[in-house]
């Protein structure tokens, strides 16, 4: 019998250990995530729009607030970021000539190749904290993990 069994009976329902392991694995998946995108200098939001640009396809741009809406963050947040990728020559911004009142956010040709470069470094850290998991199992987990995402809201 475990404490929460004894101390709050009601706490333990079928969703908490899952829950629980998830986010344990979520915490180990994005410290492997952290420390390899600082190896490149950049910080996880960093991260989040080279990725973002990168996985749209070309020309490799969105609009700015495509961007907010894609990684959650304020359109404020969003600017710090690509201001920081824009000195960096990573990205930069270009007028939309269609809406006067919006912009593009597109990647350079070298902020191309980091984002392809980081991307790949990251799915090999990832791959390093689930390598104890047996390959038939971790295509069991994806697939019923998928399922679990199709009964979630929104």
């Amino acid at each position: 019998m475990t404490k929460w069994q004894t101390e709050l009976p009601d706490a333990l329902v079928p969703s908490t250990e899952f829950s629980k392991r998830v986010m344990v694995l979520a915490t180990a998946l994005d410290e492997a995530t952290r420390a390899t995108v600082a190896e490149f200098g950049l910080t996880g939001a960093d991260f989040g729009v080279l990725a973002a640009l990168r996985r749209n396809g070309k020309p490799y741009r969105l609009k700015a607030n495509e961007l907010s809406n894609a990684l959650l963050l304020s359109t404020g947040g969003t600017s710090n970021v690509v201001n920081r990728l824009v000195a960096r020559g990573l990205v930069v911004r270009e007028a939309d000539h269609a809406d006067g009142r919006s912009t593009y956010v597109r990647l350079t040709s070298s902020g191309k190749s980091l984002a392809e470069d980081v991307t790949l470094a990251n799915t090999k850290a990832h791959e390093k904290v689930l390598a104890a998991i047996p390959a038939e199992l971790l295509e069991r987990a994806t697939t019923v993990m998928r399922e679990v995402y199709g009964h979630l809201p929104g």
